[in-house]
């Protein structure tokens, strides 16, 4: 019987673990395996915002590959995936993405996403944005790249940061194709 094939999970150096943490563990409760790519910068995020490490945050996932391994399965385009999510999305791993900078493992896993043309989400920390990053951020939209910032749904009253923090990691996980009841949609079961 084949392996499933995995969703690829990158968290980088921006604001914003908690939402990481929060799709790994979706991904986990629906029993859809993830490979997971920790970059540098993410490490000291991830102590941070969510006083875990790297290797903790490893245990949510299916396989976890260190971001200087280029030659990692997932750095390969003959390795099938259901996709990729990058969350948080900092800067310059965007800005590498878009010019096709592979230097690590993170940004050459996302970039076989695009030549392949499989689905590829980013999920960019960063306020105000600056033209420059909007400008990288415009280029991956155009090469099919779902740009999602974590912005909140008000209409649906959160009530506490997790609240938002559910609803950013649904709607990844809705565009990756993954079933999940981490929130309800607009006026779902309303009637």
């Amino acid at each position: 019987m084949a392996e499933e094939p995995p969703v690829v999970v990158g968290v980088s150096g921006a604001s914003g673990a908690p939402i990481a943490v929060r799709l790994l563990m979706a991904l986990r409760d629906a029993r859809v395996p993830s490979a997971l790519v920790v970059s540098a910068g993410a490490e000291a995020v991830l102590r941070e915002e969510c006083g875990t490490s790297a290797e903790e945050l490893g245990r949510l996932a299916a396989t976890q590959y260190r971001d200087t391994d280029l030659a990692a399965p997932i750095a390969s385009g003959s390795r099938p995936t259901r996709g990729m999510a990058i969350v948080p999305c900092s800067d310059s791993t965007a800005a590498k993405i878009a010019l096709g900078l592979a230097d690590t493992l993170l940004p050459r896993a996302a970039l076989v996403h695009l030549k392949e043309r499989r689905r590829l989400v980013v999920v960019p920390r960063e306020t105000p944005m600056p033209t420059i990053l909007l400008d990288h951020l415009a280029a991956l939209s155009r090469q099919g790249v779902v740009v999602l910032p974590p912005s909140p749904a008000y209409y649906l009253h959160p009530s506490s940061i997790d609240d938002v923090t559910s609803y950013v990691a649904g709607k990844v996980l809705d565009h990756l194709g993954v079933t999940h009841t981490l929130y309800r949609g607009w006026k779902e079961g309303s009637g």
